[in-house]
């Protein structure tokens, strides 16, 4: 289902339809971040989203890149609710909002399997919590000149379903074109989907697939992961002890020349997503994928320097 002229838009928010979903400024000095930031804001991208995983705190990361920038857009991809209490991850959100009024998204996740946590119930409860917060602060801090918008990383069909009562949308990781489908069905026309996808610069197909297997392990190994491929009709020889099927692999990571990726990014718009947070895999320890995001922009976007990317 090709999205209409809303495509992009959260809640009247426009992140365009293709951003940047990195692990990139993991790692990095401070400085270096806000120089490859600048220059993704001055390549035209409208969006950049980043995780929490590792050493970055995720509102405080948001922050940084929202106060080096002047339009750029940050999504949270996604912070953990284990990371923080709900009323500190309100209050955050909210001074972003007022900040930064109309750049900021607050994207919410489980972030993996705990032992005896049940992730519909963990995520019902911190939303419980978020509005509570949100229902006593206001008599202590001003109201934010914009809306504090929210996402939840989901990928089963009740995931889903809350995202789309109780949030702006759903933010998807590792999914195909199917799922893409499969989850606007769910989300129902007007909800946001945003859905990331990893791209590699590679065409000879047995490297490409050797680095994308890497980088894939981990999902292939983890069983909340296995369930979502194995929903989407994968089976277990795909799965294959971890290492992925070559069908897999490829749905996973789109491999190949310039053309060819960014003709399957685009099969995620036809498939029903509002927006693509694109993830360069590939890049050496130590290097910047810059490189290929400036190749990116110069294919999705008719001229850069400043125009939107994906307008």
């Amino acid at each position: 289902m090709a999205r209409g002229e809303d495509v992009g838009a959260i809640d009247g928010m426009d992140l365009g339809r293709f951003g940047i979903w990195t692990f990139d400024f993991e790692g990095r000095p401070a400085g270096a971040v806000r120089d490859s930031v600048q220059e993704l804001e001055e390549l035209g991208w409208r969006a950049i989203w980043i995780p929490e995983l590792h050493g970055r705190e995720a509102l405080t990361h948001a922050a940084y890149l929202l106060s080096c920038t002047q339009r750029i857009s940050v999504v949270n991809g996604i912070a953990q609710i284990w990371a923080r209490e709900p009323r500190w991850t309100h209050g955050a959100a909210a001074l972003l909002a007022d900040a930064y009024p109309d750049r900021h998204v607050l994207g919410l996740g489980v972030g993996g399997a705990r032992p005896g946590i049940k992730p519909l119930q963990a995520m019902h409860e911190y939303l419980d919590s978020l509005d509570d917060a949100l229902a006593t602060t206001t008599s202590v801090d001003p109201a934010p000149q914009a809306p504090i918008r929210r996402l939840l990383a989901a990928y089963g069909p009740k995931m889903l379903a809350m995202a789309r009562d109780r949030a702006s949308g759903a933010h998807t990781y590792h999914v195909t074109h199917a799922h893409t489908a499969q989850a606007r069905e769910v989300l129902g026309a007007h909800p946001f989907l945003g859905v990331e996808h990893a791209v590699l610069f590679e065409s000879d197909p047995s490297r490409a697939r050797e680095i994308a297997r890497e980088h894939l392990h981990p999902y292939f190994t983890q069983t909340y992961n296995i369930a979502k491929f194995l929903r989407l009709g994968y089976t277990d020889a795909d799965i294959d002890g971890g290492r992925g099927s070559d069908r897999l692999v490829d749905d996973l990571v789109f491999w190949g020349d310039l053309d060819t990726i960014v003709g399957k990014l685009h099969q995620h718009l036809d498939a029903g997503a509002d927006h693509v947070g694109i993830q360069v895999i590939g890049v050496e320890p130590g290097e910047t994928a810059m490189p290929r995001w400036r190749r990116l922009a110069e294919a999705l976007s008719p001229t850069t320097n400043g125009t939107p990317v994906g307008t």
